[in-house]
């Protein structure tokens, strides 16, 4: 209950002074106001020397005390003041019935007897200490953990209510007598600086000789440049106050070129210092919001134009995406891979071509990568010769926004006029990580980007605009499945479990007749690690190569010639001193075509390994063996896997060959990678050895779900890249373009037949 004073209609307390004035009685109540005679305010007037102010009990003063009305008064109002300073400045326990007084008790002392004392009750340590704990872990507790604590402190809930209710009021008054207390020592060193800018500005000194100055000897330039120097240090206050928010620690005017890195100049540091915290406060808003500002998955542009002041650029394409999964992979190991470039590139070889981290701003605060701020330049792809390649700079910014919740954002720092590459500005895109039990952790992505789309073939356009081909749900998926394969990894069985048993063919003589030799090996952990690696770096090559990113050096050819088709992109470079590839000339041929047959159905057919002798002129025309299975995920067994594939010949005069093959599949699209490799090579491998020095050069085949304006089926992508010339200095000749421009439409035909016979089987 609340002590607010009440007016008092019986007037049985104390004289009061005339026409309507209050007496303020014993309990803290003021009472109704009454009218006193005349002849009694005269008498109580003119009787005393000093006026003054009679009343029993005020708030604790003694019966009958006399408070003077002028230097008396004032000094016990001081006095008062000082005791209820005292008082708020004890624990919230001793406060209103110790901290959570019985609001029964104070009723009672009210309402039965206006005239009788307050009673107070005293909590034990013991529920003092109780209350605390839970003041501390809970400052709001619910009526549920309100009754608990009741029952076990012998307490009545109001009076548990009322104690917390009086511990948060006490909390916030330290907070504001705190806060004020910095306010007024604030002031007064802003007033001591000010005095001493006046007393400065009343007796100027020359910077010469040191004598008084005279105003009217300073020229007219040096008073311009004083006003610019002026200028000049509220921006460097402005920028080092900016940077000191961002880095979480106060930065020094003056601070050394190194400690801030790369030689970046300070106003263009803050320039992205803004960038990277407006960016941030974006991606967070996006990936937290609902409607309006998202319909389902789709981007309302209106309101994200109202929330965010943007617009698409004249003439332009917004793409915008989102989505959201539970991934097997903590937080620490996520942040660490989306900070390192190499390490990036390894986690989305579909989606990145290259990046390198071009400058450090931030390595983050405290050892972590809260604070973290680079800027970087990656090659951003879609494995289709009809889409460019989005090379990008972009600023990537890392922040901690609670215990286990981290953000990742990126924002691109080139103008989209820039016509150095294809136009293409990523809008602030990421993801925010949340932790959750058992090593897992849900991230939310985020991907906005405006593009040029007339850069795009039409096939491929649908699919790009409907972020299928750059959008969230690709970096999800592949985020999924790439987690997903460390994982199972990891947990293969060891180099004793016989689990994993690879049969490798050689040819020990031919005559007429071969004698075929199968040698049983179990092959270690080293040798799988070392055949995944050996996987993902032909893959990442395929992909390179499909794409003509500036990982190599490709240069377009242009044949002028009708024979090859013109949507078939062909390439040439020079393989040179890389023992990873064979040397000489290398030859690429890529196109896309659309399929009738759904995206998983196209992917089931290349993969088997039974059918491969339909399209695969390296099968010789005969059956292949998958040798050795490394896979890649508990679920999809065949789907994500490292394979080694044995083909035979049907003609005697042929020897057989080895085939390594990587097969990846996930919701935004399927790969078929393979190449030829050496059988002595391959031996080395499974043993342990060094997978670098192994020479191939990858072809196969990409597949994605086509638009339903495409009218549904799936875009297929085919890539050969072969080497024509053993030396590099050799020429090329026409007719190796015309063979490699005739197997890709050979290959082609031969998977649509195939299909469209298998759909008709079935």
């Amino acid at each position: 209950m609340s002590s607010a004073p009440r007016f008092d209609s019986s007037g049985a307390h104390g004289g009061g002074i005339g026409g309507g004035h209050a007496t303020l009685m014993a309990s803290g109540a003021i009472a109704h106001p009454r009218l006193v005679t005349q002849s009694s305010f005269s008498k109580s007037m003119f009787s005393s020397p000093r006026l003054s102010l009679v009343n029993n009990n005020i708030d604790g003063f003694g019966a009958g005390e006399m408070i003077s009305a002028d230097a008396g008064f004032e000094e016990n109002v001081r006095r008062r003041r000082r005791e209820e300073e005292a008082t708020d400045s004890r624990s919230g326990s001793d406060n209103m019935d110790g901290g959570g007084g019985s609001g029964d008790d104070l009723d009672a002392a009210v309402g039965d007897n206006p005239r009788k004392k307050k009673r107070y009750h005293r909590h034990t340590p013991q529920q003092i200490q109780e209350l605390e704990a839970m003041f501390k872990e809970c400052p709001h507790p619910d009526e549920k953990q309100r009754l608990e604590l009741s029952r076990r402190l012998s307490l009545e809930i109001k009076q548990v209510k009322f104690w917390f209710q009086n511990r948060r009021t006490q909390m916030k008054t330290q907070l504001e007598r705190h806060e004020n207390t910095l306010l007024r020592h604030e002031n007064e060193k802003l007033r001591t600086e000010n005095m001493a800018i006046r007393e400065a500005m009343r007796s100027p000194i020359c910077s010469n000789c040191g004598g008084p100055a005279i105003i009217g000897e300073i020229s007219l330039e040096e008073q311009q440049l004083r006003i610019e120097n002026a200028r000049l240090k509220d921006e460097l206050d402005r920028v080092c106050a900016l940077a000191g928010k961002f880095v979480g620690r106060p930065v020094p005017v003056s601070p050394p070129l190194e400690e801030y890195g790369g030689g970046m100049m300070m106003m263009e540091r803050c320039v992205y210092l803004e960038m990277a915290l407006a960016a941030m406060d974006e991606l967070v808003k996006m990936a937290n919001g609902e409607e309006p500002l998202w319909i389902g998955e789709k981007l309302n542009e209106e309101e994200y134009s109202r929330m965010f002041s943007g617009g698409c650029f004249g003439g332009f394409v917004s793409e915008a995406s989102r989505e959201s999964a539970l991934l097997f992979l903590h937080s620490s190991a996520l942040l660490d891979t989306l900070m390192e470039a190499n390490r990036w590139v390894e986690m989305f070889p579909n989606l990145i071509a290259t990046a390198t981290t071009t400058d450090v701003i931030s390595g983050g605060m405290g050892g972590t990568r809260n604070g973290a701020l680079q800027l970087m330049h990656a090659e951003l792809q879609i494995l289709s010769p009809m889409v460019p390649v989005r090379q990008l700079n972009f600023l990537r910014f890392c922040k901690q926004h609670g215990e286990g919740v981290w953000a990742v954002v990126d924002v691109s720092i080139d103008p989209i006029t820039d016509t150095s590459s294809p136009p293409c500005r990523r809008l602030p895109s990421g993801c925010l990580i949340h932790d959750m039990p058992n090593g897992y952790s849900k991230v939310t992505w985020v991907e906005h980007s405006e593009y040029d789309e007339s850069q795009i073939h039409e096939l491929y356009r649908p699919l790009v605009r409907s972020g299928l081909g750059f959008g969230a749900r690709r970096w999800i998926a592949t985020l999924q499945r790439q987690s997903e394969a460390l994982a199972t990894l990891l947990s293969s069985p060891s180099d004793h479990s016989g689990k994993y048993w690879s049969f490798l063919f050689f040819s020990l003589f031919r005559l007429r007749v071969i004698m075929n030799c199968f040698v049983y090996i179990g092959i270690s952990a080293d040798g799988r690690r070392n055949m995944v690696k050996l996987a993902q770096r032909m893959t990442a090559n395929f992909c390179t190569g499909v794409c003509a990113s500036t990982v190599y050096k490709w240069n377009k050819l242009n044949t002028g010639n009708n024979n090859v088709g013109e949507d078939v992109k062909v390439m040439t470079r020079k393989s040179v001193e890389d023992p990873g590839e064979p040397p000489g000339t290398v030859l690429s041929a890529a196109t896309s075509v659309w399929v009738a047959a759904t995206a998983e159905r196209v992917f089931e057919f290349l993969r088997d390994e039974r059918l491969r002798s339909e399209w695969d002129i390296l099968s010789n025309g005969g059956p292949m063996q998958e040798m050795l299975h490394i896979p890649k995920a508990h679920h999809h067994h065949h789907a994500n896997a490292v394979s080694l594939l044995r083909a035979t010949s049907l003609n005697p005069n042929q020897s057989s060959m080895l085939i390594l093959q990587e097969t990846c599949s996930d919701s935004s699209g399927s790969l078929v990678v393979y190449a030829p490799v050496d059988i002595p090579a391959m031996q080395v491998v499974m043993n342990g050895g060094d997978s670098a020095y192994v020479a191939l050069l990858p072809s196969g085949f990409a597949v994605v779900p086509a638009a339903e304006d495409c009218g549904g089926g799936s875009l297929l992508t085919v890539a050969f890249q072969i080497l024509v010339n053993s030396l590099p200095t050799d020429k090329l000749t026409v007719e190796s373009v015309e063979t490699v421009n005739n197997l890709i439409s050979c290959t082609v035909q031969k998977i649509k037949t195939a299909l469209r016979c298998h759909e008709l089987s079935t």
